[in-house]
């Protein structure tokens, strides 16, 4: 190997949302996530709505005229 052209690796936290905190090794610095294993519908049975930048509240909008009695 080529010295001094490999990125260093170190140990890096990568912290949740949910506050969770996992340490690994990576090439990048303190990693943040929305979600994580901890928080994760599949993981945790639970249902949860993730509700990024409005997207739900865009799309009852543009589709509301179609639930109130059908295509206008």
């Amino acid at each position: 190997m080529k010295k001094d052209i490999h990125p260093q690796y170190q140990d890096t936290a990568i912290r949740c949302a949910c506050g969770n905190e996992i340490t690994v090794g990576s090439t990048r610095e303190n990693i943040s996530v929305e979600i994580c294993s901890q928080c994760h519908p599949f993981y945790t049975g639970k249902q949860k709505l993730v509700d990024s930048a409005g997207r739900i509240e865009r799309f009852r909008r543009k589709y509301a005229k179609y639930q109130q009695g059908g295509k206008k």
